[in-house]
């Protein structure tokens, strides 16, 4: 097998302000919900300009009268998409209790700081290019894949460092309610995952990214402990740079 440390993000093609993807989220064969990805507007993270990206994901209302979902996950990044400057992160599961938590990368120091509902964490030290779990797919979409290939790089969610990888397992055409697509199949490894992923020795994800200079996520297929979950490719547009994503409360409607 051929494997690859990727040091830094390369530009395959610009990701660009506005884009807005939308999937449909099918628990097994029961619709269950919608996710968004959008690129809001350039940012800051204090002085240092960040690109600015995030996914929110809801629950439809047959699947709220049992397990509501209304989460929304920002990541800014670097303008190289190399490394995360900020992760921020608020839940709303089921009757989990719900999480508000934000990670800032220092990067003067090598440290990362979590605070969770005003509860802080004991610092995360840094690799360079450590990026967050949704940072990941940004810097995954610039990175140049082939069949056989593996990456890997630092990850955190601000409780601990690991190192991600995800093997590319080939190519495939798919077709999805966007349109039919080529596209290069992702697998992450799992082992070093907790949540959900650890209570099933037969759980993984699988990513579908276009097979062009856009990469966008096509299909993701996620088999858990309670059965599986698909997510496919609505629609795909560019609308004005979302500068209006204030990272604010998630809408409980």
């Amino acid at each position: 097998m051929l494997a690859c440390w990727v040091s830094t993000a390369a530009a395959l093609g610009e990701i660009p302000p506005g884009e807005r993807l939308v999937y449909q989220i099918r628990w097994m064969r029961i619709p269950a919900g919608e996710a968004v990805l959008e690129a809001a507007a350039p940012d800051h993270v204090g002085s240092h300009p960040a690109r600015r990206f995030v996914m929110t994901v809801r629950t439809n209302a047959f699947v709220d009268t049992f397990y509501k979902v209304r989460s929304r996950i920002e990541t800014w990044m670097d303008l190289e998409l190399s490394r995360s400057l900020r992760y921020h992160k608020q839940q709303r599961e089921g009757t989990h209790r719900p999480r508000d938590e934000q990670v800032d990368f220092d990067w003067s120091n090598r440290l990362a700081t979590s605070v969770n509902r005003g509860q802080a964490r004991p610092p995360v030290s840094l690799q360079p290019g450590t990026v967050d779990p949704l940072a990941a797919l940004y810097f995954t979409r610039r990175t140049p894949l082939a069949p056989g290939m593996q990456i890997e790089r630092p990850v955190t969610d601000g409780k601990k460092l690991v190192v991600g990888r995800a093997r590319v397992l080939g190519k495939e055409k798919i077709q999805v309610p966007a349109g039919v697509f080529d596209t290069l199949v992702i697998e992450p490894d799992l082992r070093d995952v907790g949540g959900v992923f650890e209570k099933s020795p037969e759980a993984r994800i699988r990513l579908w990214l276009s097979d062009d200079d856009r990469r966008i996520p096509v299909r993701v297929y996620s088999k858990v402990v309670v059965g599986y979950f698909v997510g496919e490719l609505i629609s795909a547009g560019r609308g004005t740079p979302a500068a209006d994503l204030d990272a604010g409360a998630i809408t409980e409607k």
